[in-house]
């Protein structure tokens, strides 16, 4: 029997898992699903694909194609009571030295010297609590070298001389995703002092897979053993120091959420580093394992001849020989082997292969998995079934249910909408705006009354002050919705969405990861652009790129607030949403096309674990506001500041440098007017509405500030002399559509080339124009204009 055939509720071994793609085979055994490995089949999705499964203590979801690919034994009813284990009696930790052998010992950084920390581990385990814990407020936000992928850097609280960089979420070494790769390659080029590995306790045996591999690159390192309350909380308990022991590095019992055992954790990775003192294990196979041993000797064999071109490219030997038993074309270009050695290494491999009955990623995954199986045999003390997990199988009952689950996302995207534009969002705004306006109005008097020139005032007043505060009036708005967004995401209720949506998406050409990045598109394109790195496919990753900027980011919204209060006062809320439902049907049409033409071919596989559904942080959901309050602000007062001193001057003066009393001898008078025929057939050829779409795309804030410079008001009485509703509503369409800000853009060539960069713009200027013109000619045709 196949997995896709398993019936709800039943369990079956697994036997083999089949596939001509091998970077997806490696996936597959990556994440658990190794020969000889119980599941259990959950669900299906509510369109019958994908599957929910259960394995080594967690769910994992799989197309029903790609589980056709894994073959069962034995199956039966689902076990009534899980297998017990003996109880172990919490025991206390051992201090810094004691516990473990390391290798290595010497001091090798003088004490106050500089230490860099990189903190790796799974999704979903706690790693930026964590990282807030250990860094407070005190963190940056930057680029890994070479690629877009977000990376925080941050000082260690109370150690100013200890750096830690926030690595991506990742399960594996493996180069699966773009984000497994930058993880390794900056331990291995910027090689930090010592790593920090936190770990899951409530699942721990899936964690220690990439605790072992990372072990395995030979660098001082300490385990953060996170969750531990919950695990105490529900019957279950870890052996700290025996863990210690069998894994060779420190393991700190911790509570990120409560701040529980991060000093102990911060002084065992100082000291590891500070000491040089590395793992005093690196080898996890033994000379009697699967395969009377073989795969022991293969590991060895390989070690020993490549040993020097290990050295030589600064890999560790370890590393680079399992890393060659996959196949990993990284690591065989870096080591610059030649035939007769690549000759020799697959000689060694295929005997391991003859001698243990298997193939070699199975066998190296069966070797990591074995030797997991006997650390949480000897170590861990199984909970039962935690209530954060009965907690989560409830809640999907209705928010993943067969009825209930598309119902549900829509409701609960209308309460997002109405918190964000209605009950929390528009009282903030109003409190905004007033202050905004006493600031001007302020500043205005004193400037009068300090009798400053005429023209250096309208400069402040009408130029800085007013195109700044307009956009700074819907600061409260941005950072609601991020602040939503973020909680659905934390919760881990986007894991479901993408879940839930996957078979919709398959229609265009996508995957349900896709839907994770487009949604939050909703909040910002740039860091949607940059999360797509977490798609395995080049195929998968480069459609959902070009379709993100069609989702209506949170910089658009004081256009969509200020038009729809002005022209549909009695309707602001459905028309802003209407313009948001229409920016997904345009990129729905958009990736139809897109399927059929440049990017034909399936989607990749969907594979995702679904983590168990938790309350987010409140410092870490605050220091997220915090930071997107800042980011927005920083904007306001450089991008936009720039934009509305440019506005303001070239609506001043004519081409003479002569201050005119009629803007339309201005010189922006005199550039838009070149601009406005190309807008004329969409209902909007007037100058000033032409330069405020040029203008916003420096930032799609600077539509209003530009508006407001030029009219000298973002009232609606100044709104209705350059527009009517009609014409206004194409305006905003034609905003909606148009190429996202020159960040966005300028992220797209980071991520995929100026080609394609080029590509969305375009893409999106015909798009936006071809879309307006349209619905200016259906209301031509309707007599709605």
């Amino acid at each position: 029997m196949r997995l896709d055939a398993l019936e709800i509720g039943k369990d079956a071994i697994i036997a083999s898992v089949a596939s001509d793609d091998a970077a997806l085979r490696q996936h597959i055994l990556d994440m658990g699903l190794t020969p000889g490995t119980e599941v259990t089949m959950m669900k299906y999705a509510p369109m019958g694909d994908p599957m929910e499964i259960r394995l080594r203590g967690y769910e994992l979801t799989l197309r029903r194609a790609d589980a056709a690919r894994i073959e069962l034994v034995d199956v039966h009813d689902t076990d009534a009571v899980a297998a017990a284990n003996p109880h172990r009696e919490a025991c206390a930790h051992p201090a810094l030295g004691e516990g473990v052998t390391p290798r290595g010992g010497k001091m090798a950084i003088a004490a106050g010297a500089p230490i860099r920390f990189a903190l790796a581990g799974n999704q979903n385990c706690g790693k930026t609590t964590l990282f807030n814990q250990l860094t407070g407020s005190n963190q940056h936000v930057g680029n890994f070298p070479g690629v877009t992928v977000d990376r925080k850097d941050g000082t260690v609280r109370n150690h100013p001389e200890a750096t830690v960089t926030d690595l991506p979420g990742i399960y594996s070494l493996s180069p699966y995703t773009g984000e497994e790769v930058v993880s390794r390659q900056f331990i291995l080029d910027s090689r930090p002092d010592a790593l920090i590995n936190i770990i899951d306790a409530t699942n721990i045996e899936r964690n220690l897979y990439l605790t072992l591999q990372l072990i395995e690159l030979d660098r001082p390192m300490v385990v953060a053993l996170n969750m531990m309350d919950e695990v105490l909380a529900n019957g279950g308990s870890v052996d700290v120091n025996r863990l210690e022991g069998q894994l060779g590095v420190p393991v700190v019992p911790i509570s990120a959420v409560k701040g529980e055992g991060i000093d102990e954790l911060v002084e065992h990775a100082v000291h590891v580093a500070r000491f040089d003192e590395r793992p005093g294990r690196l080898d996890f196979c033994t000379p009697d394992g699967p395969g009377g041993g073989a795969v022991h000797r293969c590991i060895h064999g390989i070690a020993s001849l490549i040993e020097d071109h290990a050295h030589a490219s600064q890999i560790p030997v370890r590393f680079a020989a399992t890393k060659l038993v996959e196949g990993d074309e990284l690591v065989i270009s870096a080591l610059h082997l030649d035939k007769n050695e690549l000759d020799g290494i697959e000689h060694i491999i295929s005997q391991m292969e003859e001698e243990s009955g298997t193939d070699r990623l199975s066998a190296l995954a069966d070797m990591r998995f074995s030797f997991i199986e006997g650390v949480c045999q000897a170590c861990v003390t199984k909970p039962h079934e935690s209530r954060e997990h009965l907690r989560s199988v409830a809640i999907d009952r209705v928010l993943t249910g067969r009825y209930t689950a598309i119902p549900m996302f829509l409701l609960i995207m209308a309460a997002v909408f109405w918190l964000t534009f209605g009950a929390v969002g528009a009282p903030l705004q109003g409190l905004m705006e007033q202050l905004v306006g006493a600031g001007i109005s302020a500043i205005d008097d004193a400037l009068t009354a300090f009798g400053t020139n005429p023209v250096v005032k309208s400069l402040v007043v009408d130029g800085v002050l007013a195109g700044v505060g307009s956009v700074l009036s819907f600061l409260p708005i941005i950072v609601v919705l991020f602040l939503l967004l973020s909680i659905l995401e934390d919760s881990g209720y986007m894991a479901r969405v993408a879940f839930v949506m996957d078979k919709v998406l398959r229609r265009f050409g996508l995957s349900g990861r896709s839907f994770v990045p487009m949604l939050v598109g909703f909040g910002c394109s740039v860091p949607a652009i940059m999360s797509t790195r977490t798609l395995p496919s080049e195929h998968d990753r480069k459609m959902t790129v070009m379709l993100t900027p069609f989702m209506s980011c949170s910089a658009k919204l004081p256009v969509y607030g200020l038009l729809c209060a002005a022209f549909f006062p009695q309707a602001t809320v459905p028309a802003i949403v209407s313009l948001y439902v229409l920016g997904i049907v345009v990129g729905m049409v958009v990736a139809l096309v897109l399927r059929r033409t440049a990017f034909k071919g399936e989607p990749v596989p969907f594979i995702m674990e679904l983590p168990n559904y938790r309350l987010p942080g409140f410092k870490t959901t605050l220091m997220l506001a915090w930071d997107k309050a800042k980011g927005f602000v920083t904007k306001a007062f450089t991008i936009i500041f720039v934009a509305s001193v440019a506005v303001w001057f070239l609506q001043t003066f004519d081409v003479r440098m002569n201050v005119v009393s009629d803007q339309s001898q201005s010189l922006l008078a005199m550039v838009g007017g070149f601009i406005a025929p190309v807008f004329a057939p969409l209902g909007f050829g007037d100058w000033r509405a032409s330069c405020a779409l040029v203008c916003g795309l420096l930032a799609k804030e600077s539509v209003i500030s530009t508006l407001t410079v030029l009219l000298g008001s973002s009232s609606a009485t100044a709104l209705t002399g350059m527009f009517v509703p009609a014409t206004a509503y194409v305006f905003l369409v034609f905003t909606l559509l148009y190429p996202p800000c020159v960040a966005a853009i300028g992220t797209v060539k980071s991520e995929l080339g100026g080609r394609y960069a080029v590509a969305v713009f375009a893409l999106q200027v015909g798009v936006a124009w071809l879309v307006a013109f349209a619905f200016h000619t259906v209301m031509l045709a309707v007599g709605v204009l």
